[in-house]
């Protein structure tokens, strides 16, 4: 069956307040908490971050990791810190295990502002760290699991946070929180598709038939075997897929956005598998 062509596109007028935002609270922090999905390494994670940031040292959380395959992230971690010459961590909301490394991590990172300020005769403060990244890559979850409560807002649609907040970590450490941060435009469909696939981008611009066809094309190059097995096919299409569910509708036809919504639900759940969908070779 021929697919449709894939085109996603925005026009987040708060995303460009957002932006704006962030560069002016930058000199505000001592350091950078980037959260990232652990299932893209590569496509979650903000184009020409360190320019954004304005050089700030930063922490990488891949978060989600509890959606992955572990064994594939180890060379996504290496290769994240080797380019960009920082700590990277694999976490989740739900392991309390790392909280005490992401701090540790997070505090001496902030450690050489702290220094500068006190040589000018200020008293040691907490550090100040800003925590950014994409929509739903689960920021507000990892304060939330930081502070071990819920005051920030957090949500399962993208863009939820809207305004910026400071949460108190501990006595050593502060956190800011802002909006979700995406590109005002994207020129690149195979990363919009992924941001798609994982809810990062508005549901609004994309059509749940198209982007899970391509998830289902994504899949069938790495994962073919599990995924079939999964749905009990011999074939990952829509179709197929659909009848195998006997989710039809009048006239005995396959029940195609039922399908595509639960295959998306499905896969953002991590019900199907544990997936990484960059591949580590993408730059």
């Amino acid at each position: 069956m021929k697919k449709d062509k894939l085109h996603i596109h925005w026009y987040p007028g708060h995303i460009a307040k957002a932006e704006k935002k962030l560069k002016e609270q930058l000199s505000l922090v001592d350091a950078v908490i980037e959260v990232i999905d652990a299932r893209l390494p590569y496509s979650s994670s903000y184009d020409n971050i360190a320019g954004l940031l304005n050089e700030k040292p930063r922490l990488i959380l891949l978060n989600k990791s509890d959606l992955t395959n572990k064994t594939e992230l180890v060379p996504w971690i290496k290769k994240l810190e080797n380019t960009t010459g920082f700590p990277v961590i694999p976490t989740d909301a739900k392991n309390s295990k790392d909280l005490s490394i992401i701090v540790k991590k997070a505090v001496e990172l902030s450690e050489p502002k702290i220094q500068a300020l006190m040589a000018k005769g200020l008293l040691r403060r907490p550090a100040r760290v800003m925590v950014v990244g994409m929509p739903n890559v689960g920021k507000s979850s990892i304060i939330n699991k930081l502070t071990r409560t819920s005051k920030t807002k957090t949500g399962a649609k993208a863009g939820v946070t809207r305004q910026q907040q400071w949460v108190r970590i501990n006595p050593q450490l502060d956190l800011l929180d802002t909006p979700g941060i995406i590109p005002m435009k994207q020129d690149n469909q195979d990363v919009a598709k992924k941001l798609a696939f994982v809810n990062s981008v508005s549901e609004n611009a994309y059509s749940n038939e198209i982007i899970a066809r391509e998830l289902l094309d994504v899949l069938n190059k790495k994962y073919a075997d599990e995924v079939k097995e999964f749905y009990k096919v011999d074939e990952l299409s829509l179709e197929e897929i659909s009848q195998a569910r006997n989710w039809i509708v009048s006239g005995g036809k396959p029940d195609i956005e039922r399908t595509a919504a639960y295959i998306l639900k499905d896969f953002r759940e991590g019900k199907i598998g544990k997936f990484v969908l960059d591949d580590v070779s993408e730059e």
